[in-house]
């Protein structure tokens, strides 16, 4: 069963990450190079959080999921992306505007 889980979460992060990286590919081609470093800090802090999160809450889980989506669903995303790292005690991981 442990097993299971973990596979499920590995798959999980993985799929994050993908949407991450295919974010930042989208965005080379058309923002300049102040916005693609913001953009590629902010996704650094993403990774970070997917990792590990692995074996955090299912709700601690669930809202890096949706900061993850509300980053590539939306261009920016910092302010929400810094406000929970907040939340979940990392703020060596904010994001300096």
């Amino acid at each position: 069963m442990a097993a299971r889980r973990r596979s499920a979460v590995d798959e999980g992060s993985a799929a994050l990450n993908d949407q991450l990286d295919r974010h930042l590919a989208r965005l080379r081609p058309v923002v300049d190079r102040a916005e693609l470093a913001l953009a590629e800090r902010v996704a650094a802090v993403l990774r970070r959080l997917v990792a590990e999160t692995d074996l955090a809450s299912a709700a601690d889980r669930a809202r890096v999921r949706a900061a993850v989506r509300f980053f590539v669903v939306r261009r920016g995303g910092l302010r929400v992306v810094n406000q929970l790292v907040r939340e979940l005690g990392r703020e060596d991981l904010v994001v300096p505007e």
